[in-house]
């Protein structure tokens, strides 16, 4: 079912997600599909379940639409359930991102170029798994939801008092979506 993506200012997405029971296969299953609906509507390329108002370690990614830009992710769909970073390379990169919590704002942020991360698959399956690129900056920022964490808590302290009115903007609902989304 296709859910309203929770925005900048919501309380669930400053909160550290905790596991999800891997015993729970129909709730897998319903979380997993609502994610892929809800992410498929509004356009993005990735979605944590906090961003549903589900505060729990599971997200997915989905490069695929990127592949004129990133020919590299054709088939790059990936939904990972309790994910670990097992190690991140001393090498950073920068991207611009953006987040379907906080629509409209885009801000250059540094991260580590590559990282292996551990986590179980739709199936149940534990994978161990390197990525680098795009494909990293993707799984980093929807890892980064499950820790309570933003892309706007990473940006150089003058950008982010750029940004500071749209913020205020979007946590308390003056802004508009293509998606159904909410504030709470």
């Amino acid at each position: 079912m296709i859910q309203p993506i929770y925005l900048y200012g919501s309380e669930v997405l400053r909160r550290k997600a905790e596991d999800f029971d891997l015993n729970d296969k129909e709730g897998l299953a319903t979380l997993v599909q609502d994610l892929k609906e809800t992410l498929k509507v509004s356009d993005g390329c990735g979605l944590a379940a906090p961003q549903i108002g589900v505060s729990k370690r599971v997200l997915i990614v989905d490069g695929t639409g990127m592949v004129d830009v990133y020919p590299y992710l054709e088939n790059f769909i990936r939904t990972m359930i309790n994910p670990v970073v097992i190690e991140e390379s001393g090498k950073t990169a920068v991207y611009s991102e953006g987040c379907l919590s906080i629509p409209g704002v885009y801000c250059d942020v540094s991260r580590p170029a590559s990282m292996t991360v551990e986590y179980y698959n739709e199936a149940g399956e534990k994978v161990t798994e390197v990525f680098d690129k795009f494909a990293c900056r993707m799984v980093q920022h929807e890892m980064s939801h499950l820790d309570g964490d933003m892309f706007v808590d990473h940006v150089a302290p003058i950008r982010k008092k750029i940004i500071a009115r749209k913020l205020v903007n979007i946590a308390t609902g003056k802004v508009s979506t293509h998606y159904k989304s909410k504030i709470k």
